[in-house]
């Protein structure tokens, strides 16, 4: 008897128990509606946009910092000797901005150094643009993709009161606190986008910016080697 009032309660306790909810990430982007799946699916376009950017411009960017450390050494054998064909050869050799713009300069010697520095500059912006394609696109998204998110939280919360408004104020509040955390999903993916393209562009201009000092540190170089006393 004993036993038998026990095993009661237990199963009596068991069923007074709140059943325990678990959230699945792919339930949200489902139960949030036609107007949250679509801004989760925009949100995911996003993403895959700012991780290809990042990562070819990272590529294109690493491949241009590569430079021989004996390629201005080099060149400035070839130009104290006279021998100006073998520089634009060895400039030729080097993919590169810095042999890009060192061929540039090669080319207008025996112009005056005004224009000389004038075709280096022209060429230098040139180079700039190359590295900096489509990094633009990535401060975008940074900018945008938590905006997105927001306007998704919106929309939710305002379908969640139109709701409430439409049972006059009778709605069970665990239907109306669902609909509002399914609508907050679109803020946390949101922020999530937006936080990895601002990091990944930051990134990419740090390292921009230290292949735009080599390519001017090399123009100086050579602008001080066509300076020389003869």
């Amino acid at each position: 008897m004993l036993a038998t009032f026990l095993q009661q309660a237990a199963e009596e306790t068991a069923e007074q128990m709140p059943e325990e909810k678990t959230l699945s990430f792919i339930e949200l982007i489902l139960d949030g509606g036609i107007a949250g799946t679509v801004v989760i699916a925009i949100l995911f376009i996003l993403l895959v946009v700012a991780l290809y950017i990042y990562f070819e411009r990272l590529f294109a960017i690493k491949a241009a910092s590569k430079t021989d450390n004996n390629f201005m050494a080099q060149i400035k054998d070839h130009v104290a000797n006279g021998n100006i064909e073998a520089a634009k050869i060895r400039c030729a050799q080097e993919n590169s901005p810095v042999a890009r713009l060192t061929a540039k300069g090669v080319s207008r010697i025996g112009s005056p150094l005004e224009d000389i520095n004038t075709a280096i500059e022209n060429a230098g912006r040139l180079e700039v643009y190359n590295l900096e394609k489509n990094v633009s696109i990535l401060a975008t998204i940074a900018g945008a993709g938590p905006m997105i998110g927001f306007l998704g939280t919106v929309i939710g919360m305002v379908l969640a009161f139109h709701e409430l408004a439409s049972s006059s104020g009778q709605a069970e509040m665990g239907t109306l606190a669902e609909g509002i955390y399914v609508a907050m999903t679109t803020t946390v993916a949101g922020l999530i986008v937006g936080i990895i393209a601002y990091i990944g562009y930051n990134h990419l201009v740090v390292k921009t910016d230290k292949v735009v000092h080599q390519m001017e540190a090399t123009a100086v170089d050579f602008l001080d080697l066509l300076n020389e006393p003869a």
